[in-house]
């Protein structure tokens, strides 16, 4: 079992063993809690792919997640990782496809510097570099900002892309993230109120409350069970590398070098919020390992002809909730994402869940890891120098979520990715910050 003592809230710890038939619907329940096919649903409708190709995407999104999970989980960072397609490449793609060519030799272009980018991701690790660049840059303070600043910047997606900008009728939304959000809450409470029911009512909780969503949605009339009937149950994705091929361009891998380099700030984020959520150091082995193991994924994710995988914050979020830390489950998470990249009606129903009722666990989720940054913070002792250090970064996270798009389009493209990242933008300049703020400002007032 987990650690006895009074600060853990952890039911298994990430090396403790959870018996199988739990493993494998905890694992489910952090893919539910994943919006992972949002991004080449995106992309999808962005190159306006055909319903093969994008069914196809999305299975390939799938496998991708599920083949980074286990890599990261068990031979590489060595902790419990789950992860997925991010977010961040989404404009570069279209960009450089559409340049490329489109449909004439646009996708293997973006293969193409994939793949080299992510090579330069396991070339970081295998010399050591990263290691030593966290080491200098990133103490305590500067990880636990950046936490906060991972769960402040994905409220809004929560909220608004979830619920309040979400396909369907605002008041219906509000109803069904509610639903979620109160029985994922209710279920907490019971665990808590009954230690004796703890492993049924919190270790659970995040599936009892996409399945009250979804039973909601269903009486609503919002749940699209038409798209799961009309889905195959098994079926080989054909987005890849040898149905497009691979070619190679300068100015594309340039582009894509920084896309990784925003990727990269993010999930040492997401590095240090599962550090915080599990209470293990990250080891300097484990950030060179790591790093290793996110380009190995984002070049085998390439190959499959999807977008470059990064470890989710969201897990650790679901971790602070349920208790469960156990890798086995993250492994677990893993399996569920291959199977799914086969399983065309399984992933049709995933994909048929209502966005509101994702988004009543989101937020939720996303308020556990921010409050796990502030916890890190907590815990050093800090001067009048830190307020800035912690406090400008956070600042910067807002003002990212709520700058216009129309100013992020007039910056030039290199800065736009950035720009496009409040969590890179936060940590760049909390590094900054805690390198230039003098060390005794608050001895000299």
């Amino acid at each position: 079992m987990a650690k006895t003592d009074s600060e853990s809230s952890l039911i298994y710890g990430p090396n403790d063993k959870v018996p199988t038939g739990q493993s494998i619907l905890l694992g489910l329940q952090h893919v539910l809690a994943m919006d992972v096919y949002v991004p080449p649903v995106i992309i999808a409708g962005l190159l306006a792919m055909g319903v093969a190709e994008k069914m196809s995407l999305i299975q390939a999104t799938f496998i991708a997640a599920g083949i980074g999970t286990i890599l990261q989980t068990k031979f590489f960072m060595k902790m419990p990782i789950s992860a997925g397609p991010s977010f961040v490449p989404i404009g570069a793609i279209v960009g450089v496809y559409l340049a490329s060519g489109g449909a004439k030799g646009g996708m293997a272009t973006v293969i193409g510097s994939l793949v080299v980018g992510a090579l330069l991701m396991v070339l970081l690790g295998m010399t050591g570099i990263f290691q030593k660049v966290i080491n200098v840059l990133v103490p305590s303070i500067v990880g636990g900002t950046i936490i906060t600043s991972v769960g402040l910047s994905l409220m809004p997606a929560a909220l608004n892309d979830n619920i309040f900008k979400a396909p369907g009728h605002i008041n219906q939304n509000i109803i069904l993230a509610s639903v979620t959000g109160v029985v994922l809450l209710f279920a907490v409470f019971l665990g808590l109120y009954f230690p004796k029911a703890k492993h049924f009512f919190k270790v659970g909780s995040i599936i009892l409350a996409l399945a009250a969503g979804t039973i909601t949605a269903t009486m609503m009339g919002l749940f699209d069970w038409k798209v799961v009937s009309q889905a195959k149950w098994f079926t080989f994705p054909s987005f890849n590398v040898f149905h497009y091929g691979m070619q190679f361009n300068f100015s594309a891998i340039l582009t894509f070098i920084v896309i990784y380099a925003v990727i990269t700030a993010e999930t040492t984020g997401t590095w240090f919020a599962m550090s915080a959520v599990t209470d293990e150091k990250i080891t300097p082995k484990q950030w060179n390992r790591g790093i290793i193991g996110e380009g190995i994924s984002c070049i085998i994710s390439a190959l499959l002809g999807s977008t470059p995988v990064t470890s989710y914050s969201t897990n650790a979020g679901v971790i602070s909730i349920t208790g469960i830390a156990s890798k086995k489950v993250f492994i677990s998470a893993g399996i569920w994402f291959i199977a799914l990249g086969f399983l065309g009606k399984v992933s049709a129903f995933l994909s048929a869940i209502p966005a509101p009722v994702i988004g009543g666990v989101f937020a939720i989720i996303c308020a556990t890891i921010m409050l796990n940054g502030l916890k890190v913070i907590k815990g050093i002792r800090t001067t009048e120098r830190d307020l800035y250090v912690v406090g400008m970064p956070i600042i910067l996270t807002m003002a990212m979520i709520l700058i216009p798009a129309s100013t992020v389009k007039a910056a030039p493209q290199m800065i736009q990715y950035v720009l496009e990242s409040p969590v890179a933008v936060a940590a760049i300049a909390c590094v900054i910050l805690n390198q230039i703020m003098p060390k005794r400002l608050q001895e000299e007032k």
